[in-house]
């Protein structure tokens, strides 16, 4: 692709991430295909340099068709890699490495070839580190001004799965991830500057850094999501109650994404049961895929009424949008071990204006206190949930609030159609 003419200052960008779907691969674009699309549309001629290896699908990947590309606006080169089957494993490091080394090795053929223009700003995301450290090298050769965007507080993230007793993890915390942490300062300090999904991982990885925190430019644009997909919340006054056959309808709640061992979905399964017991008419549903949803299917049935937990798998997106706007309250059911701070389902659940029920502290806990989007639980904790769902599902009137306020909380600070055009203009003005 070359540099257009049509804008005043055009500029050659490449955009570094291996894990985000590429188009022709899913709807709709998660964080770095919305970026190349608003990038592209503002005139400049932008790269996204991925893996041939799906992490989501874990499958290889085609390259993007010709007609696709040019309705998009960005080119798309994809890196070969070994293949991985699990997201914690060695053969997902040998990933990161294969991905490390052939980047620098075939982006800097491009340019010698003349297929690809010297980039002007080089955008890669972190993790994993290698594309970065990459990138890096490779603004440092050809002139381009770095940019490292924090998609998650990597390694500390793996923290969690190291073994033993607290004792034993801190002395193995500095043998294991020691080397990892030291490869990320230097990595920062190299950066011209420094962008994040949100506040909480910026904060975390420039704590030790005070220089680059003052020096670097910086900026926070969350993942978001798209609110057109979704219609408005009803409103609570005139307070209208669905209902079916006289009786209030259940309260409709949803978990999507990940079925992994990161997610607190024991807790969601337990306090089914206790509003079954309860007899507190509640209908989970549970849409995404993983290692856990062969277990999930089997425990949900064996859930007595009036409270129930469908487990739908991964559904297209047609579906998955129709599904949370059929629903109340968005189940942001996730271990604050994992150190998750906002995750794409808070995004769509805000968009789709469901109250947030939430077991995660700092950061989203705070956008749903400010915007009064929700309600917290304790994770691991049935009763707490239990409570909160019972709350919700007595008081209607309440649950619209929530509802608008969620509504109010992807508006303010989820909207992709605002949100990644102002994310762009700070990129171009890194350049200037």
């Amino acid at each position: 692709m070359s540099r257009s003419e049509t804008t005043p200052h055009p500029l050659s960008i490449w955009v570094v991430n291996p894990f985000d779907d590429i188009p022709g691969e899913g709807l709709p674009p998660l964080r770095f295909w919305t970026l190349c699309r608003v990038l592209a549309g503002r005139g400049h001629d932008v790269t996204w340099w991925t893996a041939d290896w799906s992490h989501r699908r874990k499958a290889p990947r085609r390259a993007v068709p010709r007609i696709l590309a040019e309705e998009e606006g960005f080119g798309v080169r994809l890196i070969p890699v070994k293949p991985y089957r699990s997201n914690v494993s060695l053969a997902r490091l040998r990933s990161h490495r294969d991905f490390g080394r052939n980047l620098e090795r075939e982006a800097t053929e491009a340019v010698a070839s003349g297929q690809l223009d010297r980039p002007d700003i080089v955008l890669a995301s972190l993790p994993p580190l290698e594309g970065p450290e990459a990138a890096a090298r490779l603004a440092r050769r050809l002139d381009a001004v770095l940019v490292v965007d924090l998609m998650d507080l990597w390694p500390e993230t793996f923290e969690r799965l190291l073994p033993g007793p607290e004792w034993i993890r801190r002395f193995l915390k500095p043998l294991l991830l020691g080397g990892m942490q030291r490869r990320r300062r230097v990595l920062l300090e190299s950066a011209d500057g420094i962008s994040s999904s949100t506040r909480a991982y910026a904060d975390s990885a420039l704590r030790d850094l005070p220089a680059v925190a003052d020096e670097r430019p910086a900026y926070v644009c969350h993942l978001g999501a798209y609110l057109a997909e979704y219609p408005e919340p009803p409103r609570p006054y005139p307070l209208e109650v669905p209902s079916t056959g006289g009786e209030t309808r259940p309260l409709a709640c949803v978990y999507a994404g990940s079925l992994e061992q990161g997610q607190d979905l024991d807790t969601v399964l337990a306090a089914a049961r206790r509003l079954s017991a309860s007899g507190t008419a509640v209908d989970i549903h549970v849409a995404g895929s993983g290692k856990l949803e062969a277990k999930l299917k089997a425990d949900a049935a064996t859930i007595p009424g009036p409270a129930r937990v469908v487990v739908h798998g991964l559904l297209p997106r047609g579906a998955y949008a129709k599904l949370l706007s059929e629903c109340d309250v968005g189940l942001v059911a996730v271990k604050p071990e994992s150190l998750v701070a906002v995750p794409y389902k808070a995004c769509d659940y805000a968009a789709a204006g469901l109250a947030l029920v939430n077991a995660l502290p700092g950061e989203l806990a705070d956008l749903i206190d400010r915007h009064r989007a929700g309600m917290p639980y304790t994770a691991g904790d049935p009763a707490s949930l239990a409570g909160v769902l019972g709350e919700l599902a007595a008081d209607r009137r309440r649950l619209l609030e929530l509802r608008q306020g969620a509504r109010r909380l992807a508006e303010d600070a989820f909207d992709r159609e605002q949100t990644y055009p102002r994310f762009a203009h700070w990129l171009e003005s890194l350049s200037r």
